[in-house]
């Protein structure tokens, strides 16, 4: 019996062996932005728990993913705000929603000019989680 990709309750949800290809091309080129991101959270540095950078999930690759929280962060550049991307976005947060997975997307620029308020703004989005 083939699992169904969308049930699978690993922290990769059935991603294929090219999704986890670019993961690590990903990984090997983050953004500044993404840095930035990853030095605030790496190492357990963010209450304790456990993210992954560019981490391959269903047919995604999330740029930081929690397990423990089912939380992704995304850190979006410009090219989020045309309308196609926007679709994509939205279409991909639903089927990673339906997952039982949070998405919570900050902009290069939030990132940039004010690190410490989008730490804040996660702070606050694993209180409500964790109230589940």
């Amino acid at each position: 019996m083939k699992k169904n990709l969308y049930h699978d309750e690993s922290m990769w949800k059935g991603a294929s062996k090219e999704t986890f290809i670019k993961a690590q091309i990903l990984r090997k080129n983050m953004t500044e932005p993404e840095k930035i991101l990853w030095n605030k959270l790496s190492k357990n540095k963010l209450r304790g728990y456990k993210f992954r950078r560019q981490h391959p999930i269903l047919f995604y690759i999330a740029d930081f993913y929690c397990h423990a929280l089912l939380l992704i962060i995304e850190i979006d550049g410009g090219y989020h705000e045309t309308e196609e991307q926007k679709i994509k976005d939205e279409e991909r947060t639903e089927h990673l929603k339906f997952n039982g997975i949070t998405v919570v997307r900050y902009t290069n620029e939030e990132v940039l000019n004010n690190v410490d308020d989008v730490i804040k703004r996660i702070s606050d989005t694993i209180d409500i989680l964790k109230e589940r």
